[in-house]
This record gives C-alpha cells, sequence and structure tokens, in this order.
C-alpha cells in the first residue's frame, strides 16, 4: 500500500507530505482544490507520461516521492527481483524528478530507470481509475488473463503446461522451419560453421596469450640492446679495480664507527647499509639475467607467426582474443544445433506435428475449462450488477476461435467482456460501453470480484461516483468499502455517501499566499468530517439539518461498514 507521498513544485503543490493507512481513503473538497493533482502525482510516480507542464511556475523541477509497502505483493516482487530493485524490508521508493527542460530522472529504491522500468514497477502498486479513462477492465487484450485470474488453480495449471509446451513446440517449429525455408542457406552455413568452429579451434588459443607473446617479441627484437644493458651494469658493479660495492661497503664501516655520537650520523649509516645490500642483490640479479641470457632467431619467428595468426583471427571474428574465443563457443553451440537438425530433421518434423496436436488437445481442455469458469464469472458479476441497482443488465463473456493456425501463446480462445445494458438491445463489447455512470458501476462490480486476486496493492478512484445519486451512490460507496477490505483504496468524490463510507478523510484545500496559489491537505477528524460531509449536503450554508444528516450518515455508515465485512 501508498504509505507516504512527497510533492514539490509539482503544478499548485508547492510542498506536500502525506501518510495515508489501510481500508479506504476519501479525498473531499471544492472543484480544482488539487484534489486530481494528488492522484496524477501518484500517476507519475507509477510510470504515467511526463510534462514540463507539471513544473511549478518559477521552479527549477517537481519532485515526487512514494513509499510503499508490498510486503504481501508478489508481483512486486518479481519485477524488482528481475531487475535487481529488491530492498531489505520488502518497501518499494519510488522517486520522480520532473525538469523544466523536460528531462526526467527515475529511481526506484535509490536506483536509476527508464520511465518503462519504473511503469513495470508502478503497475504492480497503484491501479488507477477515472471515470472515463482507459483502464485494464476496458482493454479486451486483458480480458483472457482476467478470466483465467479469476478461474483459480485448476485453469492456471492447465494455463501453466499450455504455456511450456507451446514453448517447445515454437522452438522445434523455428528450427525446422529455418531449415526447410533455405537448403542451400541452411547448407552454406553449415559449411561456414564448420570451417569457423574448426579454425579456432587448430588455433589453440589462450586467453593473455596474446599479451604475453608481445612482451616476448619485445624482448626478442631489442636483444643486443638488453645485453649490452645487462653485460656493461654487471661489468661496472663486478670491477675489480674499481669495485662500487667496496666503495660502499668502505663508507658505511667508515660511518658505522660515528654512528653512535650522533642520530643524523646513525641515519646516514642506515642508509649506506641498505644501499650496499641493494646493490649486492641487483649484482646477482643482473648475474642470474646474464647467465639466462640467450637468443634464439628460430623462436623470434615462431612467435611472430602466432602474433599474425591472431592479427587474421581478429580481422574475422572479433576486436581481441577473448572476443575470438567468445565467438568460436557461439559458433560451436550453433553449430552443434545444427547438426543435431541436419541428422534428425524427418524426425524434427514429426516432433513437431505431435507437439501441435497435444497443443490442440491441451488448448481444447483448457477452453472447456475457461467456458466452465466465465459461466461462474457472469453469475457473479450478475450479482455485483444488481447490488448496484443495475439488475436488468447482462454481462456475457464472448469467446471466439484464434483464425489461423488456431495456435496462440494462450491457448485456442480469444476473450471478450460483452454488456447488454437495456433490454432489447444487443450486447456490446465493454470497452465500447459510453454512459459514465454505466461504466463506473461495471467497473465497481468486476473490480469488487478481482481485488481479491490481483495483487495491486493501491487502488484510486478518481470520481467514478460522477453522474450517480441516491441509492446508487450509496451502492458505489458500498462496493469501494468493501474493495477496500482487499487492496487499499483512495477515492476522490464530492458524494456524501461515499465520503462517510471512508475510514479515513483528507480536505484537499485551496488558497492564495503572497499572491500564489497553493494546495493544502488536512487529516480530518470525527468533528471536522461531520463539518464536511455537511458541506458536501447542503453547500456553503451548513444548517443543523445537514450537521445531523451528516451525523446520520457516518452513524450509518460504521454499520454498514461492520455488515459488509461480516458478508464478504
Amino acid at each position: 500500500m501508498l504509505q507516504e507521498l512527497v510533492i514539490h513544485d509539482f503544478a499548485i503543490i508547492e510542498s506536500l507530505e502525506v501518510g495515508f493507512d489501510q481500508g479506504m481513503t476519501a479525498l473531499t473538497g471544492e472543484t480544482g482544490a488539487g484534489k486530481s493533482i494528488i492522484i496524477d502525482a501518484v500517476s507519475l510516480l507509477a510510470g504515467g507520461r511526463g510534462s514540463a507542464d507539471f513544473v511549478r511556475t518559477g521552479a527549477a523541477k517537481a519532485t515526487l516521492e512514494g513509499l510503499f509497502d508490498a510486503t504481501s505483493n508478489p508481483k512486486t516482487a518479481q519485477v524488482l527481483t528481475q531487475y535487481g530493485l529488491v530492498s531489505d524490508d520488502n518497501s518499494v521508493l519510488l522517486q520522480r524528478d520532473i525538469y523544466a527542460s523536460g528531462r526526467n530522472l527515475c529511481r526506484v529504491n535509490g536506483h536509476l530507470v527508464n520511465t518503462a522500468t519504473l511503469r513495470e514497477v508502478g503497475e504492480t502498486l497503484v491501479d488507477i481509475h477515472g471515470q472515463n479513462e482507459h483502464q485494464q477492465l476496458i482493454h479486451p487484450e486483458s480480458h483472457l488473463g482476467l478470466l483465467d485470474q479469476y478461474a483459480g488453480e485448476t485453469v492456471q495449471k492447465l494455463r501453466q503446461q499450455y504455456h511450456e509446451l507451446y514453448a517447445r513446440y515454437q522452438r522445434a517449429s523455428a528450427a525446422l522451419h529455418k531449415k526447410q525455408e533455405n537448403e542451400q542457406e541452411w547448407a552454406q552455413r553449415l559449411d561456414m560453421l564448420q570451417f569457423q568452429v574448426q579454425e579456432i579451434h587448430n588455433a589453440d588459443l589462450k586467453p593473455g596469450e596474446e599479451n604475453a607473446l608481445l612482451a616476448e617479441r619485445e624482448r626478442l627484437s631489442n636483444y643486443q640492446k638488453i645485453a649490452a644493458a645487462l653485460n656493461g651494469s654487471y661489468a661496472i658493479l663486478a670491477n675489480e679495480t674499481v669495485n662500487p660495492l667496496d666503495q660502499v661497503a668502505e663508507a658505511m664501516r667508515t660511518m658505522q664507527g660515528i654512528a653512535e655520537l650522533d642520530d643524523a650520523y646513525h641515519a646516514i649509516a642506515g642508509e649506506l647499509e641498505s644501499a650496499y645490500y641493494s646493490l649486492q642483490d641487483v649484482q646477482t640479479e643482473l648475474s642470474r639475467q646474464v647467465d639466462d641470457l640467450s637468443w634464439d632467431e628460430g623462436r623470434l619467428d615462431e612467435v611472430e607467426k602466432r602474433l599474425e595468426l591472431f592479427v587474421q583471427l581478429k580481422r574475422k571474428y572479433g576486436d581481441s582474443i577473448d572476443a575470438v574465443i567468445a565467438y568460436g563457443e557461439k559458433a560451436a553451440a550453433e553449430l552443434q544445433t545444427m547438426q543435431v537438425t541436419e541428422a534428425d530433421a524427418e524426425g524434427l518434423g514429426q516432433q513437431v506435428e505431435q507437439q501441435r496436436t497435444d497443443l490442440l488437445a491441451l488448448g481444447e481442455r483448457l477452453s472447456q475449462a475457461r467456458q466452465h469458469s466465465s459461466r461462474a464469472l457472469v453469475k457473479a458479476i450478475h450479482q455485483q450488477l444488481a447490488a448496484l441497482y443495475m439488475a436488468k443488465t447482462v454481462f456475457s463473456v464472448n469467446f471466439s476461435r484464434l483464425e489461423g493456425a488456431h495456435l496462440g501463446p494462450e491457448g485456442v480462445d480469444g476473450v471478450e467482456f460483452y454488456i447488454q445494458t437495456n433490454p432489447g438491445e444487443a450486447a456490446k463489447p465493454l470497452a465500447k460501453i459510453a454512459s459514465g455512470g454505466e461504466l463506473s458501476r461495471i467497473m465497481l462490480a468486476l473490480k469488487t470480484i478481482f481485488a481479491k486476486s490481483d495483487g495491486v496493492t493501491s487502488i484510486i478512484f478518481d470520481e467514478v461516483d460522477t453522474g450517480v445519486s441516491g441509492r446508487v451512490a450509496q451502492a458505489i460507496a458500498n462496493k469501494i468499502s468493501t474493495i477496500a477490505q482487499h487492496s487499499q483504496v483512495l477515492c476522490i468524490t464530492h458524494l456524501p455517501q461515499v465520503a462517510a463510507m471512508s475510514d479515513h478523510e483528507f480536505l484537499i484545500q485551496k488558497e492564495v499566499q503572497k499572491g500564489r496559489t497553493k494546495t493544502r491537505v488536512v487529516r480530518l477528524d470525527h468533528k471536522q468530517r461531520v463539518v464536511e460531509i455537511a458541506r458536501m449536503v447542503a453547500g456553503d450554508t451548513i444548517t443543523d439539518l445537514a450537521t445531523k444528516h451528516a451525523e446520520e450518515l457516518l452513524a450509518l455508515a460504521e454499520q454498514t461498514k461492520a455488515q459488509l465485512r461480516v458478508a464478504d
């Protein structure tokens, strides 16, 4: 759920920090006070399209932060794990900076991400519904997944089995098609891979070998210079007439004779001693290097030829020996796959046909299970619609067969929800329902059913009660409260019935300070809620009757919520 929301310099909001709780929270206030701006901020945190127009006038950027608790949300955990964004305490911190220049910076748990990743995470946390907003429930492509989600474990298992077999079928079909599509190209590719793999294998490449050979070539090419330097240096240090080591030793002994007289003399004696033993070590190493020094013209030729081979291989397969080795491994894997396919082309064809037959049979079982579940879904939807005073509305699940091969990644079915809102009219796709009031109630009916299992931690309703009143308004309020038993709900409303059913209420107010418009949010206690709901009932002039009506609405709401909790 959404725990904390922080907004700076966003539209008419200069600075806002607000905490939210579980259950149903109503956001009320006059039109234009900034209620929808708060929802816009949450939408942007969930990956919605940003614009420099959101930045408050005179500010360099708008800053948004939202802290979510995703403890019981496996979908969020899956996405966070996929992108390496998991936190230690199952919390999710979404941050977004929108600059006046149009640039966006997005972060998830402190890690910079692109907008697409932010959206992928955000969609598992927040579900925003507006009166006429295109949402998941009116996207036909989402209906099959919603039906499967409702259907439960039986369909989920069949669907998983289908996914696994379909993936194997796709791989085998692609391999067979690739071979059959162009036999000549297949043969040429096979020959080329065989040559490349053999060439790289014969080269017997080893990581780091090139650098070692380059160093060896440098030494062999400069043999005369190296030999002269080593012999000359050794001759100087080993000179019998004027031996540097003897001279340093004599100076060392001389200074050691007075070392106890002064700390400075003692330090000089120590430095001379260190120099003497260092020169001894150098002389020994020079002697060893001179003894090991040898010239092998044949070895230089070998090194040159080996390095030239490396140049040729890099020209063909990569910009380094490591890249050539990697290319060889990849080519060898492809060659092995092609050789297996080549050796068993007929068997592969039979395998593809058998997998197709198995898929059709499994798809039929999945289709039957879905149709069985759809009947239960239709019954549940009708119960919800009746409670929303749409008893004459007919909801149906329309199944269609996929065209062509009749095999899709999700089975053999096409599924779309249909609605008949008035007797005598033809059923129409849900996506084409135009009435805002009807769409709100249909959406709430579906959402009430799916809220228990869709996994989203926060659901936001942005004036979905527009266009209704009276008993329908109360029915909508009851449905939103029911949904809030399973997911946190934030609801912008102008209806006193909906506000009264909320567990928490915030008043959104707009005020002018020093010539600038600002929005502020106030959490209402019970007395303040009575005043606000009375205002929603009566308008600017709050009468005693309006106040009593507000108190009655709140009292009835508590009774209704208790009944809904028992009935759920």
